[in-house]
């Protein structure tokens, strides 16, 4: 069934056309709506990033790496380029471009001279929002769901099973489901943006909007309608919360107490013993998460001779120096930035700034567990 739902306010009537991001259908429904209605504004549900990110390829060449490597991003971007390659995927496998919906909406406001509206709060702004407010363990079931769609996008993805998930109902039963299991993510993704987009639709001027959204927000745009609210806390980003934050400063101190315990008590012998131990762990397992990542050898002794240091600074990480040697010894050229919103799973590893990202992310990782692994090691030798 067509996914459009018209609603009249006091002052305004706005036509909701949930699409499905990689659908023929979606496409041609869009054309037919804008063309009927004959609106005063377009709105579709990008924010400026995306907006010229589908328009003309994002300047990828215009990235920072070092810069993004020091102000601990590595993550944001990496995950960014993941969802972004299961969405080309995903299109691949449907015969359509993702986004073409959009790119519709887009060409018709152009051509008409009907003023666009880009609904959507900065991607940039919402990926951070969602990675603040997740617990650790949500954080390991999202990274794990995202690749396992990686691995696991395969033929059974059909044109009919996409039209499928534009049913009202099916929406709301995966918006559900999505509450129940990630609900950090879920009111972070879905919840704010259907607030934030629902007052950006009621900003716009003119009398009739149609508003091109996904299928998924319009029940939760149409309870934003009735008012204009105050959405300004929706672009700030809050601090962590995690506990593990405080950990980061407390393993020095319980590090060096372990290390006082072990002279006073067991000898200079005990004590050097431990600062081995630690060395060869965290190290080891910092190297072994570069190795994985595809890491120049460079790249790998680095992240073994940082990681029992960064490890006991809690403001820096073995994975940023990984990445800067990866990035010295490999540095990216020009196809490098120009393909990075194509790579496939395969091609992060083949991609040289795609490959920096995961140098940082696993040498992070691989030192995380050594810590986890080298302190009660090291408590033990004091017994």
């Amino acid at each position: 069934m067509d996914c459009i739902e018209k609603i009249k306010t006091a002052k305004k009537e706005i036509i909701l056309v949930g699409t499905a991001h990689i659908s023929q259908k979606s496409v041609s429904l869009v054309k037919k709506t804008i063309e009927e209605e004959k609106p005063d504004a377009i709105g579709v549900e990008l924010d400026s990033q995306r907006f010229h990110q589908l328009l003309s390829g994002k300047k990828w060449r215009e990235l920072d790496l070092v810069s993004i490597i020091k102000q601990g991003k590595a993550y944001l971007l990496l995950f960014n380029l993941l969802l972004s390659s299961i969405q080309r995927r995903l299109g691949e496998k449907v015969g359509i471009e993702p986004g073409k919906e959009m790119k519709t909406a887009i060409k018709i406001a152009t051509a008409t001279g009907t003023p666009l509206v880009l609904l959507d709060r900065d991607i940039s702004i919402t990926l951070r929002r969602a990675l603040a407010e997740l617990s650790f363990i949500e954080k390991l079931k999202l990274f794990f769901g995202v690749f396992s769609s990686l691995f696991g996008i395969g033929e059974e993805i059909t044109k009919e099973k996409i039209e499928e998930l534009k049913q009202k109902d099916v929406i709301s039963e995966l918006m559900d489901e999505l509450g129940k299991e990630l609900p950090s993510v879920k009111k972070v993704l879905v919840d704010e943006r259907d607030l934030f987009i629902a007052n950006r639709i009621l900003a716009a001027k003119g009398k009739k909007i149609v508003a091109v959204v996904g299928a998924g927000h319009i029940g939760g745009i149409k309870k934003y309608l009735d008012k204009k609210r105050n959405i300004s806390h929706l672009n700030n980003v809050p601090r962590k919360k995690s506990s593990l934050n405080y950990l980061k400063y407390l393993v020095p101190l319980f590090f060096a107490t372990i290390l006082a315990i072990g002279l006073l008590y067991r000898g200079i012998n005990t004590t050097i013993g431990i600062l081995w131990l630690w060395i060869a762990v965290n190290g080891s397992l910092s190297a072994l998460g570069a190795l994985l990542a595809g890491a120049h050898w460079k790249s790998i002794i680095v992240a073994f001779i940082a990681a029992p240091l960064t490890s006991l600074h809690p403001l820096l990480a073995a994975g940023w120096f990984a990445g800067i040697m990866e990035a010295k010894q490999r540095t990216p050229k020009v196809k490098d930035f120009e393909t990075l919103g194509t790579i496939s799973l395969r091609g992060l590893y083949k991609n040289n700034v795609s490959r920096i990202l995961l140098v940082v992310v696993f040498a992070n990782i691989g030192s995380a567990i050594g810590t986890i692994i080298a302190l009660p090691w090291a408590i033990s030798m004091l017994g």
